[in-house]
């Protein structure tokens, strides 16, 4: 009898065992919500972009050269000061010019005196001429003077002009305002027309210059579409894209110039920037970049799985687009991350986050 109960109690236990590992496993328990703002991952088409680096130049650049010959009288500016438009930059002693304007003056109201002396000889010749108290002849001459005087006083209202351009000439200003970059004479020194003065260039209009390989000219020529991307992150969307029509028989390459806006970019002429060309469409995951950390060399976000349990996974991360960035492996499209990573560490270490600064 006892046999038997033991039997059926081995029995039963092997029943209830393998009952035990043939059923599935306690799905767990979900938490609580968290207490932070999350993102659905997902994929989304952007931009396939392929960057070389470029040389930052400015679009107004100049060297002033002198129109007039003189002695350097002043120089306002010295190299790296900043001049607006209109200032003067260099000026010329004028002496000479202001002689010659007044000898054009005086020539032209002599030329004025005999151009109205000829016109009245000639209307009086005309009315003799009319009585029949002068030949045709006569007439004939008065037209002739009064035509001369005419033109005698056109060249020296031009003489007039001409001198005064020579004293406008002894006072260079600034075309735009912009950065003094070389200073290529001094004051005292005589120049001669045609003698390059100083040179400068503005900061407010910049495009770069890069250099691509003929294997991708054709697919940046389709788009058309370009961006500067900047070592702090910033990206500059160009306002404009110029491909040379030829290319380079040495390199094989085509020269790309890319205009900028008018911003604060922080460039400087010079510079190399790196610059991303569009080549076509693609899909990625992007994320927020204020969504990433960065723990020494490892960057990772803060996970959210379904059960509201918040977890640290590392990422790869590829381009950068504007505010947000590509990842390349760690998260799939559905996956939950947080949007705030200060107020996730808070929620795992159970600390209050720190009011933002208003």
């Amino acid at each position: 009898m006892s046999s038997r109960v033991r039997l059926l109690s081995v029995a039963v236990l092997a029943v209830a065992l393998l009952s035990a590992c043939g059923a599935e496993p306690a799905p767990p328990a979900a938490r609580a919500p968290v207490g932070f703002e999350t993102l659905e991952v997902a994929v989304e088409a952007s931009p396939r972009e392929r960057a070389w680096d470029g040389v930052v130049e400015a679009v107004n650049q100049a060297t002033l050269s002198a129109q007039t010959a003189g002695r350097v009288l002043e120089l306002p500016f010295d190299v790296n000061d900043y001049v607006e438009a209109g200032q003067v930059v260099v000026r010329f002693t004028d002496v000479e010019q202001v002689s010659a304007s007044r000898r054009a003056s005086a020539a032209l109201n002599a030329a004025q005196a005999e151009a109205a002396e000829a016109e009245l000889s000639y209307r009086r010749t005309e009315e003799l001429v009319g009585k029949q108290l002068l030949a045709r002849a006569a007439l004939d001459q008065a037209r002739a003077r009064r035509d001369a005087a005419r033109a005698a006083l056109e060249a020296a209202r031009a003489g007039v002009s001409e001198a005064g351009e020579q004293v406008d000439y002894t006072v260079i200003k600034a075309p735009y305002s912009g950065i003094l970059t070389e200073r290529l004479v001094e004051v005292g020194e005589s120049v001669r027309p045609g003698q390059p003065l100083v040179s400068g260039l503005s900061l407010d209009q910049l495009r770069v210059n890069v250099e691509v390989p003929q294997s991708d000219i054709q697919a940046i020529r389709e788009h058309g579409a370009a961006a500067v991307l900047l070592p702090d992150g910033r990206r500059i969307e160009a306002s404009g894209v110029v491909i040379f029509p030829y290319a380079d028989p040495k390199t094989h390459s085509f020269r790309i110039r890319v205009e900028l806006p008018q911003a604060n970019t922080g460039l400087q002429p010079g510079m190399t920037v790196k610059t991303a060309f569009k080549t076509g469409e693609a899909r990625r995951i992007l994320i927020p970049a204020s969504a990433l950390v960065s723990r020494s060399e490892v960057t990772a976000v803060y996970e959210v799985d379904p059960a509201n349990r918040v977890s640290l996974r590392q990422v790869r991360v590829g381009h950068r687009l504007g505010d947000r960035i590509e990842i390349l492996a760690g998260l799939s499209a559905g996956d939950r991350i947080a949007a705030d990573p200060l107020a996730a560490l808070a929620h795992l270490t159970g600390a209050a986050p720190e009011p933002a600064d208003d």
